[in-house]
């Protein structure tokens, strides 16, 4: 199904970034190995798991950047002699694109019984976070003093 966002983006000031992603979604969706869950554990947590039975520790990279989490598996396409009478299980390369909001970071990856799980946690900064600001009563405000007029009622 394709969406033609065109309209939306004529109308709208500063949402590039995310009709782009909905754009890529749509062009990729067609790849679906391997197969994977996405999960949010918490408020602030997530947790990816991808089903790679058949890859080693070795043949998985995770490279974290900003904002793109990008899970790569190489497999050598080694030439086996071996006859097939049917070939089921998927044992070729793959690529996985998973798009990160700010300040979500990868904070655990582990690979056991052919799932791969990615924890993932929001550390939004001090700085970025709402600040709740006191009220001060009872205390009057201090007058400004404007020394021009006061020299000019002097005179």
């Amino acid at each position: 199904m394709r969406f033609d966002l065109t309209p939306y983006r004529r109308s709208t000031i500063g949402f590039d970034r995310l009709f782009d992603l909905i754009e890529a979604n749509a062009r990729s969706s067609a790849e679906n190995y391997p197969p994977f869950n996405l999960e949010r554990v918490a408020d602030d947590r997530y947790r990816i798991t991808l089903a790679v039975a058949g890859f080693s520790r070795e043949e998985i990279e995770i490279t974290a950047q900003q904002n793109l989490l990008l899970v790569t598996g190489k497999k050598d396409d080694k030439a086996e002699n071996n006859q097939f009478l049917h070939l089921g299980i998927a044992n070729r390369s793959f690529e996985r694109r998973f798009e990160l909001a700010d300040f979500v970071f990868v904070e655990d990856a582990r690979l056991n019984d052919g799932l791969l799980v990615i924890d993932l946690v929001r550390e939004v900064p001090e700085a970025m976070k709402p600040k709740s600001i006191s009220i001060r009563t009872g205390a009057p405000l201090a007058a400004v003093e404007n020394k021009v007029a006061d020299e000019a009622q002097a005179a």
